[in-house]
């Protein structure tokens, strides 16, 4: 054979491998309103810089026909590229051969790849839509699965892992996504569900669409399992993009420094009129998050389940930080089991991969009631004070206006290892509310008051003027500094520059145990 002839056949095979499940598969993929798999790592990837690897390997099994039906490099398309010019290792199942279903060989081909992710420290995007194990390779699909989960489990804390949801998602794949650090939906075209609506229906009788069992929606807004929701395939690599400009390559860098213009010393004065008179009015803790950080630009995560709480990405004077802030929008800002086990997660995040939290805290405490403590609020509500705790990278907090009770020390306080804690004048720093701390401290006073509604108004007053205040807490050093709100970015800025070479340990132990 010549070497043009053999030129040739290269190009013919790699070609075949470009097709997929062929013509007529890639216009069904199409017709449904979704990209091939290379389609889509050619729109995540900066142009012309995905390196695809195992482009030739075909699948190894003779039983149920399969042995006439081989497609060059499966049903997985794998390699690496870079995103912004940093370095990511992608791989994207291919739903136009064999339904994108999960075998040995394509279950080597990711298996590789986050091997190579590890070894180079860079982030691993998986872009999943398949039909879940392939069923004719039997219990070989299951042990695939499993090499995936625990390569994830290893690389968590190590390298950012995302994954995109780009069409079903069912099974025991969806375990593989779970484990990753941010999961993102696709609304119309993506769902992902332990057991589909038909396996639904002869078991419990209850009839359900995919939609509404396990699509974009409900797992944005009820389940919590989706971090970010968009409305296209190209929303959602685009949103992935943006995401990566936040977050270190791995878990031995800090994140990446951008530029800006927006001044370091900037003071908005609307922010000093911006909390309601009346403690009990609401605010958009929104506003302030885009009036102190660079740009106004918020990069928020799971903004559609437990608004009570807020989280996301953003920059002061150019450094990645995290944010977690209580949202007196929406259920006054109580912590709940939800809330805080979005914020834990969040916060334990952004500590594996050095990221700075800023905590902007208004919160009345936990929610009360026998529907939380029945769901396990104790237990469930701790895992984001264990996150808190844990967390050595640089913690920034500023009370904005109550903090009461447990809910004070759990938002990143003083005493559980905060470096700069900052009040505006409006805080309110109490073991409980002054109309609860009343009716609890003076309630015999209150019994034998001749007009007890007016002598609790008065005594609740004086509660307020004495107690609910950030002065009793500044004079301890439990808050570093009372400052005007128009100050907030220049110092938070200010700090984290100070902090810059903060280092800080736990006790030596192979890991702690969080109350899961």
């Amino acid at each position: 054979m010549s070497e043009k002839t053999k030129f040739k056949a290269l190009r013919e095979r790699k070609n075949q491998a470009h097709l997929g499940g062929g013509k007529e598969r890639i216009e069904a993929q199409h017709k449904r309103g979704k990209m091939t798999a290379r389609e889509r790592i050619d729109l995540l990837l900066d142009k012309g810089s995905f390196r695809e690897v195992d482009a030739f390997v075909v699948h190894r099994t003779y039983d149920f026909g399969l042995e006439k039906q081989k497609f060059t490099g499966d049903s997985v398309v794998t390699g690496w590229g870079t995103v912004d010019g940093r370095l990511v290792y992608v791989y994207a199942q291919d739903f136009t051969v064999f339904g994108g279903s999960l075998g040995e060989v394509h279950a080597e081909k990711i298996i590789k790849i986050m091997g190579m992710a590890m070894k180079n420290g860079a982030p691993v995007i998986g872009l999943n839509d398949s039909g879940g194990a392939r069923i004719q390779e039997g219990v070989v699909s299951l042990a695939g699965y499993a090499e995936i989960f625990l390569r994830n489990t290893l690389a968590s804390g190590v390298i950012p892992q995302i994954s995109a949801i780009m069409g079903p998602c069912a099974g025991g794949a969806v375990y593989s996504p779970a484990l990753t650090d941010f999961t993102f939906m696709t609304r119309g075209t993506s769902y992902m569900f332990i057991t589909g609506p038909d396996v639904v229906k002869a078991v419990t009788h209850e009839e359900v669409t995919s939609e509404n069992l396990g699509g974009a929606s409900i797992h944005s807004e009820k389940s919590g399992v989706c971090h970010v929701a968009a409305d296209s395939e190209a929303d959602t690599l685009y949103l992935i993009r943006k995401l990566l400009s936040y977050l270190p390559q791995n878990n031995m860098e800090d994140p990446p420094f951008l530029p800006t213009t927006d001044d370091a010393l900037r003071a908005d004065e609307s922010l000093d009129s911006l909390i309601p008179a009346e403690p009990g009015r609401p605010y958009d803790v929104k506003e302030i998050i885009s009036k102190v950080v660079d740009d106004g630009q918020f990069f928020e995560i799971q903004e559609s389940f437990a608004g009570n709480i807020v989280i996301g990405f953003a920059r002061l004077g150019g450094h990645s930080v995290g944010v977690v802030a209580n949202q007196p929008a929406v259920l006054a800002g109580v912590l709940d089991i939800d809330s805080s086990e979005k914020a834990g997660r969040f916060v334990r995040f952004c500590d594996s991969f050095n990221i700075p939290i800023v905590t902007l805290v208004d919160t009345p405490g936990y929610l009360p009631g026998t529907g939380q403590e029945y769901q396990g609020v104790i237990r469930r509500g701790a895992k984001l004070l264990y996150a808190y705790c844990e967390a050595t990278v640089p913690k920034l907090t500023v009370i904005t206006r109550k903090a009461y009770g447990g809910a004070y020390i759990v938002m990143s306080s003083k005493h559980i290892r905060g470096d700069v804690n900052l009040a505006w004048p409006t805080a309110e720093i109490a073991v409980m509310g002054p109309d609860g701390a009343v009716s609890v401290v003076m309630r015999k006073e209150l019994e034998n008051a001749e007009d007890p509604a007016a002598r609790k108004t008065e005594l609740v007053n004086e509660y307020r003027e004495k107690f609910a205040n950030p002065y009793v807490a500044a004079e301890r050093g439990y808050v570093d500094d009372v400052i005007e709100p128009r100050e907030t970015r220049a110092r938070l800025i200010n700090a984290l520059e100070m902090l810059q070479n903060k280092r800080d340990a736990n006790p030596a132990k192979k890991h702690g145990n969080i109350p899961l």
